[in-house]
């Protein structure tokens, strides 16, 4: 079969891969379509060549088609369209054992720390898959992932209708942080310095305001009657953003740290004091949460179809990446791995 490699210095090279026979308890996935993600355009950088160890097949936003199934596998049959939840923990830890499977203090992720998706085929445990009912297409289906992780911020803030919720970083995350919000009847704002980003938030019906072109606290002070945000994610990783979470947020407001910062940040601690803030973090997702995602989007209530940006043939990869780097305008470009 056909696989992706990434080989270090923003390459791939196609390679010829033998088939992995599911062992008890695994199924082997024709990979339908992948996504590619931010961490994946970090390993494309080489910023992470030391954990992925190159070569290697990466890839976790997928979708497939079962066609294998290993021996004790239940609740699965041939034919099933699924979704993998990428996450291999370990079970045994003290965090494993307390139910957090998702934060296991073992955690391999799929696609980063074991060969991932961007190949025709796939073995994989059976544990981490989701169907999708029959409603959601495998295009859908490659940005359940995506949405989970939106999913599972949302649960960590504990939003509710109502409720007037501020994302900083209109990203392909933040747009669907800010889309699963609408979705439970709260009020959005996205903060976004990008133009295209902000155009893309008002095509999918969620307000923005550029903060380098007005002052973000003022108008979100204005926009809740003095009252401030009741909840805050910050989704873009800069130092201006940690200065705004807490400037914009109401007291007794909750703050989710979604996004991952390089470096030790400094925080306005004062502020959790004098407002009585909360700051959540919320780091990928629960099963709960693609199970959710799925909900959300074989019932209509968040469209991603406006999401897709691109679909490319696996043959294409190098190109896909290329059109992606440094692309504020594109949200997820999707590999079609089954193409003859």
């Amino acid at each position: 079969m056909i696989a992706a490699e990434y080989i270090g210095n923003k390459s791939f090279k196609l390679v010829t891969a033998a088939e992995q026979k599911p062992a008890a308890g695994e199924v082997k996935l024709a990979v339908g379509y992948v996504g590619i993600c931010g961490t994946d355009m970090h390993i494309y950088h080489g910023v992470m060549d030391q954990r992925v160890a190159p070569p290697q097949t990466i890839g976790h936003e997928m979708s497939g088609t079962i066609t294998e199934i290993g021996e004790g596998v239940e609740g699965f049959e041939l034919g099933d369209q699924v979704v993998v939840r990428p996450l291999d923990w370990c079970g045994t830890c003290p965090t494993c054992e307390a139910g957090h499977t998702h934060i296991c203090q073992n955690l391999k992720f799929m696609g980063i720390d074991s060969p991932g998706a961007f190949q025709k085929y796939w073995t994989v445990k059976a544990r981490t898959l989701h169907k999708l009912p029959k409603t959601v297409d495998l295009k859908k289906g490659a940005l359940i992932e995506p949405l989970s992780v939106a999913c599972h911020d949302i649960r960590r803030s504990r939003l509710k209708a109502g409720e007037k919720a501020v994302v900083i970083g209109g990203g392909p995350i933040g747009q669907l942080v800010a889309a699963v919000a609408k979705s439970v009847g709260a009020e959005v704002l996205i903060s976004e310095v990008n133009e295209s980003r902000r155009e893309f938030a008002n095509k999918i019906g969620v307000e923005s305001v550029n903060p380098l072109e007005t002052d973000l606290a003022a108008y979100v002070d204005e926009w809740t009657g003095t009252k401030g945000a009741d909840v805050v994610f910050e989704v873009s990783g800069v130092q201006p953003a940690i200065e705004a979470m807490t400037q914009v947020a109401g007291r007794r407001a909750r703050i989710v740290m979604v996004a991952i910062h390089s470096q030790q940040p400094p925080i306005d601690l004062f502020q959790f004091f004098w407002k009585e803030l909360e700051l959540l973090g919320a780091r990928v997702y629960e099963a709960e949460d693609f199970d959710w995602a799925i909900e959300l989007i074989a019932s209509g209530k968040v469209d991603v179809e406006p999401f897709i940006s691109s679909v490319n043939s696996l043959q294409s990869i190098g190109d896909a990446f290329a059109s992606m780097d440094n692309n504020p305008q594109g949200m997820k470009a999707l590999i079609s791995c089954n193409e003859e």
